[in-house]
């Protein structure tokens, strides 16, 4: 195929992938954001393929069907609540692939097709400018190297991610040393590259790259409390990002290079916005210290003789005669897949001349842009989707607001209690509210495994039972009200 063609044409997708992430930074544009991705990566994959001459497309053919039904399968299967947990098992598969092209690229260079574990680490006798002449075989190793460190890291611990999102890991692990172990470990990595840089042949300190950056993906997340995993989904987005532009110098393929970097600067950059907004470092983030553990507090001591329940019924009465109510949505509504049944209270209320808006923190649910996700979904109106930063001034005039299965991101812990795992991490100042009701099956702890204070306020009640049900009944409720 002519060059001009595939360039224009990559140029092309290109742009369709800046287009793509830009719509997907509103809820309202989200749905064409990626459809322009979309079809910006099948117009890069399709002239990618046809500008390959010497390719075999059975093998092609065979792993995009497979992909193709498994891709499917997992879209069409996988609920809302589930979707943090595929998107750190996605994060991981880009990580692998990079890791894999990588590893492709190094072995064919060297001539070598290892037939057993022993081939792996023998050294191999090789023309110094195999992989380029000068400074350009130093890019191209440096490459391999740091493709192989990124995507074996991203892979290792998108796994642990996926593993905590989903509560089969409960308990958090980590190196001696906590950061300090993790940077040695990146060390010990980075002189492995370093070796292999210098001696191509060494496939041993290859190997030792692939080795250490597996070990470091789980030493780098496992020590994470699951209150932070939004942070660790998007920093480990950004990482699978920076190890497909770097698999694209390696293939020198453009397009790879330019979407890879696109996907690792935004990916950082929604990083950064998630540490303000929880109040983190990022340099804590990128060597796994997060949500350092406080004095354990006994919830006992926070709820006995102090909590105050109520029926829907009651939560209706009140509703009844309230001028502006705030909804706050948290992962517990997604569990109960109550947003059509939230939206629908909301409706009510606003037939009954309720001001109703909806209190969104960034890192509610498991996900950056979880509860927008959800809500779009009901077809909220985008306009009383309400940041953080904008409705807390506005808690101390709101009669009412419901909060619908979130914790940690209500907690006054974060702002009183110092060395809780949530200090310091901004939160929805729910309870400067007139009254607040809490929708909730037990007064459980949060992800971040602290009892909420909140719950035992003077002026909350807790409504105890499946999100959606008590919802509904609320409605019910306030619809029969006179």
């Amino acid at each position: 195929m002519n060059a001009n063609i595939v360039n224009f044409v990559y140029l092309v997708a290109g742009i369709l992938f800046i287009l793509g992430i830009k719509g997907l930074t509103k809820p309202k544009t989200a749905v064409r954001g990626n459809r322009l991705s979309a079809l910006g990566m099948l117009l890069a994959v399709v002239v990618t393929l046809l500008n390959i001459n010497t390719v075999d497309f059975s093998y092609i053919v065979a792993g995009v069907v497979v992909g193709g039904i498994i891709g499917a399968t997992m879209a069409l299967r996988i609920q809302m609540t589930s979707m943090p947990q595929m998107v750190a098992l996605l994060n991981g598969f880009g990580g692998g692939a990079s890791l894999t092209i990588a590893l492709a690229e190094y072995y064919t260079v060297l001539g070598v097709a290892p037939a057993a574990f022993a081939d792996l680490l023998a050294p191999v006798a090789i023309n110094s400018s195999a992989f380029g002449i000068g400074f350009e075989g130093t890019i191209a190793l440096v490459a391999i190297g740091l493709t192989i460190l990124i995507g074996a890291v991203t892979l290792t611990g998108s796994f642990v991610a996926f593993s905590k999102l989903q509560e089969l890991m409960k308990k958090s692990y980590g190196l001696p040393g906590g950061p300090i172990g993790n940077a040695l470990f990146l060390v010990a990595a980075l002189a492995a590259v370093v070796c292999m840089v210098i001696n191509p042949g060494n496939v041993a300190a290859m190997v030792a790259v692939v080795a250490l950056a597996l070990l470091l993906g789980l030493f780098l997340v496992m020590p994470i409390g699951g209150a932070d995993m939004p942070v660790v989904i998007a920093l480990l987005n950004s990482y699978s990002g920076i190890a497909a532009a770097l698999a694209g110098f390696i293939l020198g393929n453009t397009v790879l290079i330019v979407a890879g970097s696109l996907v690792g600067t935004s990916g950082l950059i929604l990083t950064q916005i998630m540490c303000v907004a929880m109040n983190r470092s990022l340099a804590n983030v990128l060597f796994g210290k997060m949500a350092a553990g406080g004095e354990k507090v006994d919830a006992d001591e926070i709820y006995a003789g102090k909590v105050t329940s109520a029926q829907p019924e009651e939560v209706a009465m009140m509703l009844e005669v309230a001028q502006r109510v705030v909804i706050v949505p948290g992962y517990g509504m997604a569990m109960a897949q109550a947003q059509h049944a939230v939206r629908e209270l909301a409706d009510a209320m606003e037939a009954r001349g309720v001001e109703v808006e909806y209190g969104i923190h960034p890192v509610a649910g498991r996900m950056p842009g979880h509860m927008n996700v959800l809500l779009a979904e009901a077809e909220v109106p985008y306009d009383n989707l309400v940041e953080m930063d904008r409705i807390n001034p506005t808690f101390e005039d709101t009669d009412v607001v419901i909060v619908i299965g979130a914790n940690d991101v209500t907690n006054p812990m974060a702002r009183e209690a110092e060395g809780s795992p949530i200090y310091g991490m901004p939160i929805l100042n729910v309870d400067k509210a007139k009254n607040v009701v809490v929708i909730k099956r037990s007064l459980s702890p949060g992800f971040a495994g602290l009892p909420n204070p909140l719950f035992a306020m003077d002026h909350t009640l807790m409504v105890y039972g499946d999100g959606k049900k008590a919802v509904v009944e609320m409605t019910t409720a306030l619809n029969q009200v006179s």
